[in-house]
């Protein structure tokens, strides 16, 4: 089976100080013409965005795309929600869980494969001030020891 190859365009990297990452599943966008030239000029910030349900359907939401350079009086507006594209029983599986309780759906990245914007969502549950610590403890003590091992200490 050939490798699935795809164009990063950003990653959220606060992810994984932020959340315990349970799953991820990729999903499609509705976007305008606009947003995705933008998109594929690295014109996009997910840091601080989250999915949210209308109904049954997901909304990525706080999202920033940036007003396209070469676009004319037709801009989209830089903040709205835009829907994402999931199979239905992906929507009921994470519905459930988000249900259950102390879950919730971050963006991780977002890419371009095979010529169209994808988005990848994480199920996360948040860290508490002490996993936070325990990561970062656990990091450092990982470069001691590289840098012992290479001899470079």
């Amino acid at each position: 089976m050939a490798r699935e190859e795809y164009l990063l365009i950003i990653q959220n990297k606060k992810l994984n100080l932020e959340y315990f990452v349970i799953d991820s599943i990729e999903a499609g966008m509705k976007l305008y013409g606009s947003e995705i030239k933008s998109i594929r000029d690295k014109k996009i910030n997910i840091n601080d965005a989250f999915i949210t349900f209308k109904g049954r359907i997901p909304m990525l939401t706080n999202a920033h795309i940036s007003k396209y350079s070469f676009s004319n009086i037709f801009n989209h507006i830089e903040t709205r929600p835009r829907e994402l594209l999931l199979h239905k029983s992906e929507i009921t599986k994470l519905l459930k869980k988000i249900k259950e309780g102390g879950f919730t759906l971050v963006p991780s990245k977002v890419y371009i494969k095979e010529g169209i914007a994808k988005i990848e969502i994480c199920l996360c549950k948040g860290k508490k001030n002490y996993d936070k610590r325990q990561d970062l403890k656990e990091k450092d003590e990982k470069r001691y020891m590289d840098k012992i091992v290479k001899g470079k200490y």
